[in-house]
């Protein structure tokens, strides 16, 4: 029989209102958009191929330092990295860190001038991709300090004053983490519990910051507090830059995962610790928003690690089946397994599309990558584990078999199973694959909202109700008829995808226009169906954007065929990726087509209903629940702490 765990909990964080909750993440979206969007376009029925064709290049000086720091970064990689050891001993040598600060590793996003290699996007999410290859827990270190960490809001939001005292520092020798998540705090920020309260010049933190990555070992930290408001204070989130050795800031736990066990990632307290009030990034109350505008381009470095993941498997794919044999044949000649690789390459190719496309658009920074850089990451993360999760299937029981016991038994030591564990926390890192759903969701639905959000708004008064009611019937009476016929019917759209003598890419573009006008129409009936409910619809809004998410892929994937092409580069090969990559992606867009109004979502429902109100606990019967006993959420509760420090500095 189970054993019931009824331990009580101990309320931490502030309650508010799921109204009050919303309202906080709108303020803190940009609300405006002041440059293009491929996706957002794509959203609306709207296919503005002219966005990313032809492909946007980097300029020829900033490949040239991209390239050096490559060869550099990969023969340190080959010689100092050993995956194996930090696998074994759950942490990274000293060394290997020194030797990473050595090569300016630390400084890849940081201007020259302040002692940074001034890499690009592009090259460094290459870097991201090469380094994690080696090891994914040196990647999500190197990621964490520069991608989320003090280097990028600095960047942003920070006064020359802070540049000047921070940036050198970040790009030679100090580690940063980004500290915003709290036991009993997620993606809800609203009930953020950590404060920062004003005495003098100063602000004084108290509060408990969880799954800090890199908090163990880092030298600076971003923190997020809430601020009351009071006299001369308007208050809010708020983002500070804090010294990791301050007095009262400890590192309670050094937290243990099933993968990255290289991490250091733990539980952060701070008891009365003071923090000047020039180490405040941005004016109070815009924590939320500098969080998550460094993320619009920050997210990108977690697909681009998925791509060196699709790489490496594919290699490894390649070279296992073609010496495993099955029925006297190699298993990549049985269409069981070869459709396995077909899928690991043809989604490799699309992922490093897809990542290399919007690090350009970033660099460029001609059109507003919000959108596109959050489907990166839910794509990225989604596809990549999958892509590992069929190399595991492809090496059979020595898929599951850790590369330690390959290699004592004298097979070669794959990390295949290794690598699952370590890719699994992808679709949980930097917003979950559900937060990531409704995030994108908000934002492709934000036209609708801006002409017909009073209108559906119950606390909006009838006068406010009636002029939404005239703009959306404007509004609406000039955007549907624009979805009824595009260029995607026209045959002869997109010819230059079809070159003499290679596949013929064109009509997966024409596709993808009309699965756009598809997609904005889908939208348009559900707002119509369900109205203020819309919100409340995730698995609805999760279909929509993971339409547009494969709708995005095979376009870049076909914009990136087109440039190799047209560069002498593989492109008979890259057109024979697309082609097939997009041949996947649409048998996978008809069935999520399908499942909008085809599904068990109002089922599961009231089956979830049944569950948490104990209907159905005679369906536990029968096992041992291994569980160890305690609260399911660890208290929080402000105070001195009662552990010792586990803060590890590397100098």
């Amino acid at each position: 029989m189970s054993a019931p765990h009824n331990t009580p909990q101990v309320p931490r964080a502030p309650k508010v209102t799921e109204r009050e909750a919303r309202r906080v993440a709108e303020a803190a979206r940009e609300q405006d958009w002041r440059k293009p969007s491929f996706a957002k376009e794509l959203f609306l029925g709207r296919f503005r191929l002219d966005l990313i064709h032809p492909h946007p290049l980097p300029p020829p000086d900033d490949i040239r330092r991209g390239e050096e720091f490559l060869a550099r970064l990969g023969a340190f990689c080959e010689t100092h990295i050993d995956s194996a050891r930090i696998e074994r001993e759950a942490r990274i040598p000293d060394e290997v860190i020194s030797g990473l600060k050595e090569l300016g590793a630390l400084g890849m996003k940081i201007e020259t001038k302040y002692g940074g290699l001034g890499l690009t996007q592009v090259y460094y999410n290459k870097a991201l991709a090469l380094v994690g290859s080696a090891s994914p827990a040196i990647g999500a270190l190197l990621s964490a300090h520069q991608s989320i960490g003090v280097p990028q809001p600095l960047k942003i939001f920070g006064t020359q004053e802070q540049k000047d005292v921070y940036l050198p520092r970040l790009a030679t020798t100090d580690i940063s983490a980004f500290l915003l998540t709290e036991p009993d705090v997620g993606s809800d920020p609203a009930r953020l519990a950590t404060t920062a309260v004003p005495d003098g010049p100063d602000y004084v933190l108290d509060g408990v910051k969880l799954w800090t990555t890199n908090g163990v070992v880092a030298d600076l930290l971003v923190v997020m507090a809430r601020v009351p408001a009071s006299e001369g204070h308007p208050g809010g989130i708020t983002a500070f830059v804090v010294e990791a050795d301050a007095p009262g800031v400890t590192v309670e736990h050094r937290n243990a995962f099933m993968g990255l066990r290289g991490i250091e990632n733990g539980v952060t307290r701070f008891h009365g610790v003071r923090v000047p009030g020039a180490c405040r990034i941005g004016p109070e109350g815009a924590g939320l928003k500098i969080a998550l505008t460094t993320l619009n381009t920050g997210r990108l470095s977690l697909p681009a690690m998925c791509v060196g993941v699709g790489k490496w498997s594919l290699k490894i794919a390649r070279e296992w089946s073609a010496v495993r044999e099955q029925w006297g044949r190699p298993v990549a000649e049985h269409e069981a397994v070869g459709s396995k690789i077909s899928f690991i390459a043809a989604t490799t190719f699309a992922l490093e599309a897809v990542v290399d496309l919007s690090s350009q658009m970033a660099d460029e920074d001609r059109n507003d990558i919000r959108i596109e850089a959050a489907l990166a990451k839910l794509y990225g993360s989604e596809m990549g584990w999958l892509i590992a999760d069929e190399l595991v299937q492809i090496r059979g029981g020595r898929g599951f078999e850790t590369a330690e016991s390959l290699a004592a038994r004298g097979e070669r030591a794959v990390p295949a199973e290794q690598m699952l564990r370590d890719m699994r926390i992808n679709r949980i890192f930097e917003g979950s694959t559900e937060i990531m759903h409704l995030l994108i969701a908000r934002e492709a639905v934000d036209a609708h909202l801006k002409v017909a959000g009073d209108l559906i708004d119950p606390d909006k008064p009838l006068s406010a109700k009636a002029k939404a009611g005239a703009d959306a019937a404007g509004f609406y009476a000039r955007w549907l008829p624009r979805l009824v016929t595009g260029a995607g019917q026209l045959p002869r759209t997109y010819g230059e995808f079809h070159p003499t003598g290679h596949r013929d890419l064109s009509g997966h573009l024409r596709y993808v226009e009309r699965s756009s006008r598809k997609l904005a129409r889908s939208t348009f009936y559900g707002m119509s169906r369900w109205q203020g409910r819309m919100e409340t619809k995730q698995g609805f809004l999760g279909r929509i954007v993971d339409i547009g998410a494969e709708l995005f892929a095979m376009s870049a994937a076909c914009v990136r065929a087109e440039h190799l092409r047209g560069a002498g580069e593989h492109g008979r090969e890259a057109y024979q990726l697309a082609d097939a990559f997009c041949r996947q992606a649409r048998i996978r867009v008809e069935e999520l087509f399908t499942r909008l109004w085809s599904n068990t979502d109002d089922l599961d429902r009231r089956v979830v209903d049944g569950v948490l109100s104990g209907t159905y606990t005679w369906l536990e019967a029968g096992v041992i629940d291994p569980s160890g006993e305690g609260p399911w959420i660890a208290d929080a509760t402000p105070g001195p702490s009662v552990r010792e420090n586990q803060h590890r500095p590397l100098r």
